[in-house]
């Protein structure tokens, strides 16, 4: 399995993407449903704290993938939720983020702000698409 990411240099640099990733030969692909800031037990975590529930929903993006097998270093696309997104929330959210491109090619990815999401209190949500050999 190969994958190739690609930002061509007739668009804009990414900041924190990458613009198109390929993957010729996939082996194993996984599709993570949307991870939240909820705790083992199922509460909130990080009430009010945009970097805070990014970094839990992080966390529990990063578990997802180790029970099927992969990393985030297998993540090839990142869609991301974020409740009343305003540009000024970018910087905590990017941060926090960050832990999921660490140490490689950070992944496609698209940012969509939202009017809520299926719990009360939740600012933040992650879902991902993953290819491992």
């Amino acid at each position: 399995m190969e994958k190739k990411f690609i930002n061509p240099e007739t668009m804009s640099a990414p900041r924190g993407y990458t613009h198109v990733v390929t993957v010729e030969n996939p082996g194993k692909m996984i599709f993570v449903s949307g991870q939240v800031s909820v705790d083992k037990e199922g509460k909130l975590v990080g009430a009010g704290d945009l970097g805070a529930q990014t970094r839990q929903a992080a966390a529990n993006l990063k578990s997802a993938l180790e029970a099927a097998g992969a990393t985030t270093s297998d993540i090839v696309k990142l869609n991301s939720y974020i409740v009343n997104y305003k540009p000024s929330d970018y910087a905590a959210f990017r941060e926090a983020r960050a832990a999921l491109a660490a140490g490689g090619n950070p992944p496609a990815s698209t940012l969509i702000g939202v009017a809520a999401l299926a719990i009360e209190g939740l600012l933040v949500e992650l879902e991902a698409i993953a290819v491992v050999k």
